[in-house]
């Protein structure tokens, strides 16, 4: 084994691999709870690329032919009921562990220097994430599927000028036809997770080249032994890959109790309309988009105007990006930063999680209120964090990790 080892290292650096990312990458000792999602993330989008293979397999790109050939593998195919299932709750999966991790960067500053460019790879991976889940959406074709994209692509429309353009050339004609569903399926199965792939290795890659940040936002590199080895870290194999064993062991009991026995979740996994196929002459009483979208539609509903509300839309996720360089705190750790800054985290979670939940609603003239109001706390967050930020008294931060 040692003799095969060296010939492979002579032509391919797999043990310098090995040591830089695992056996000899130093973490902090004191990751937590929240320190579990970004592995999980890694698995949930396994499962996904595993389960579209075997999906693709016996599912047929047409309009004429696609609800039934899902029809087909939930009913006929070997597995395929737990296949299909598997895919897409593993879609739900991973927006809630995604969104988690996302949590831990603005809980820890994880996105503050020297990790911008980490903070900015895991925003393209959220935004390919988005674009991957709206053309898998389509997919299964649907009434939801089908008029959810069709409200979807139609705000390109409220774009000046090019509007009408981009959302025929999106559409690839006039309305949402097979030519639609072919290539959506083509980015789906093919060009996005290619996508995805690079941007994740990029995101590790970055990490890892600057270090892993820890729930007190103290450097570990400063403090080493004689033989260059962090005093507060350690080796992420076999510390951590043990430990989030644990992590995935929870995670799998959890998300295969959901597919075996709620997987529709109340409508919110799989939408009732979407076990009808999908029908142009027909509308749904209500259309609106899978959960891990509501937030964001919701932010588009509150804006009475069509265009102002899809620039809100686009800001809500726009303004994610310039994040490392809102936030003026000289200290990462919300354990050390000031009360204001743990308010408006308090506000922003809170209104994020309402806004969810009214995009899946009705509008109502109260519900549209509440959006507008939470809409406001959303971007409030963000375009005040350089004053809240700087003028707040923060802790002492310590020197070491307090484990």
């Amino acid at each position: 084994m040692s003799k095969f080892m060296d010939w492979v290292d002579a032509r391919f650096p797999a043990t310098k691999m090995w040591e830089d990312h695992l056996s000899k990458y130093y973490a902090p000792k004191n990751f937590n709870f929240f320190y579990f999602f970004g592995s999980l993330a890694l698995l949930v989008l396994v499962n996904q690329i595993v389960t579209g293979v075997w999906l693709t397999m016996s599912y047929t790109p047409s309009a004429e032919e696609a609800f039934a050939s899902v029809e087909y593998i939930m009913r006929d195919v070997e597995y395929g009921a737990i296949l299909r299932l598997l895919h897409s709750t593993g879609a739900s999966a991973f927006f809630i562990v995604v969104y988690l991790h996302m949590f831990r960067g603005l809980l820890y500053g994880s996105y503050q220097k020297p990790r911008e460019l980490v903070w900015l790879f895991g925003m393209l991976i959220y935004l390919a994430l988005m674009a991957e889940a709206f053309m898998g959406y389509l997919l299964p074709w649907g009434q939801m599927s089908y008029w959810g994209a069709q409200v979807i692509i139609s705000l390109f429309g409220a774009i000046p000028v090019i509007g009408d353009d981009l959302t025929q050339w999106i559409r690839g004609d006039y309305l949402i036809s097979g030519i639609t569903l072919n290539r959506f399926f083509a980015l789906h199965v093919v060009a996005l997770p290619i996508v995805i792939l690079g941007l994740v290795v990029l995101h590790i890659l970055a990490l890892h080249e600057v270090g892993s940040n820890n729930p007190d936002g103290v450097d570990i590199k400063k403090h080493k032994d004689e033989n260059g080895v962090p005093l507060d870290g350690i080796a992420f194999h076999p510390y951590y890959t043990v430990k989030d064993i644990v992590g995935v062991v929870v995670f799998l009991f959890i998300f295969c109790s959901i597919v075996f026995f709620f997987p529709e979740m109340g409508g919110y996994f799989l939408e009732k309309p979407n076990f009808e196929p999908a029908n142009p002459f027909k509308t749904p009483e209500h259309i609106a988009p899978v959960w891990y979208f509501t937030p964001f539609y919701a932010i588009l509903r509150a804006v009475p105007d069509k265009l102002l509300g899809v620039i809100a839309m686009g800001a809500a996720i726009a303004v994610l990006f310039v994040l490392p360089w809102l936030d003026r705190s000289p200290v990462k750790s919300m354990r050390y930063k000031g009360m204001l800054s743990k308010i408006w985290l308090l506000l922003f979670c809170i209104s994020f999680v309402i806004l969810g939940v009214l995009g899946v609603l009705a509008p109502t003239p109260g519900r549209t209120l509440l959006s507008q109001i939470c809409t406001f706390l959303y971007f409030a967050y963000f375009i005040l964090m350089p004053f809240y930020t700087r003028l707040e008294k923060t802790k002492p931060v310590p020197e070491r990790v307090t484990g």
